[in-house]
C-alpha cells in the first residue's frame, strides 16, 4: 500500500529465483508490519510510530525463531522498520545477513510548482481538471522516500556499516 514498500512486493519471488539458480533455497520467514509516518500524519494511528519498532523488531526474530536459516536477508525501508529489523539481526547476529533496500524514489511534480497551480486554482484562473492533473503529477513514485529525512538517512547508515551494497 505505501510508495515507499511497494517495490518489496515482488522482491521475494525474484530471491527465491536468485537463490534456485545459484544452487540454493530461499524462503519468506515472517514479514513484519509497515507504518509511514507521511500517511498517518494527524491520524490515531501516528501514535504507533516508534511502538511499531519493537513490534517490527519481535516479528523478524519470531520468523527466525525457527533454527532453520543459513541467512537473512532483511527488506525494509524508513526509521521505524530498519532499527526494528536491525534489532532482529542482531539478536541473530550468528546468521549472516544483508538489507535490502527499496531503491530510490523517482520524483514528482516540484513542490514550487504544484504550489503555483493551487494559487491559481485559488484565483479562479485554472480549473479543477488543472488542479487534478497537477495533484496527480506531484505523487512519486515507488521506493525510499525523496526528502532526506530519517527514510534515507537509515538507508545510509546501513550501506556505511556494511549491510546495503554501495549505491544500493
Amino acid at each position: 500500500m505505501l510508495s515507499a514498500h511497494q517495490p518489496f512486493e515482488t522482491y521475494p519471488a525474484l530471491i527465491r529465483e536468485a537463490a534456485h539458480e545459484a544452487g540454493g533455497v530461499a524462503q519468506v520467514g515472517g514479514g513484519v508490519p509497515a507504518m509511514c509516518d507521511g500517511v498517518t500524519q494527524g491520524q490515531p494511528g501516528m501514535e504507533l510510530s516508534l511502538f511499531s519498532r519493537d513490534v517490527i523488531a519481535m516479528a523478524a526474530g519470531i520468523g527466525l525463531s525457527h533454527n532453520m536459516f543459513d541467512a537473512a536477508v532483511y527488506l525494509g525501508v524508513c526509521d521505524k522498520i530498519v532499527p526494528g529489523l536491525a534489532i532482529a539481526a542482531l539478536t541473530f547476529g550468528h546468521l549472516p545477513a544483508v538489507f535490502i533496500p527499496a531503491g530510490p524514489m523517482t520524483t514528482g511534480l516540484p513542490n514550487d510548482e504544484k504550489a503555483k497551480v493551487r494559487q491559481l486554482f485559488a484565483e479562479g484562473k485554472v480549473g479543477r481538471d488543472e488542479l487534478l492533473e497537477a495533484e496527480s503529477k506531484s505523487y512519486h513514485g515507488p521506493g525510499t522516500c525523496t526528502f532526506y529525512g530519517t527514510a534515507n538517512s537509515n538507508q545510509m547508515l546501513m550501506e556505511i556499516m556494511g549491510f546495503h551494497l554501495p549505491g544500493a
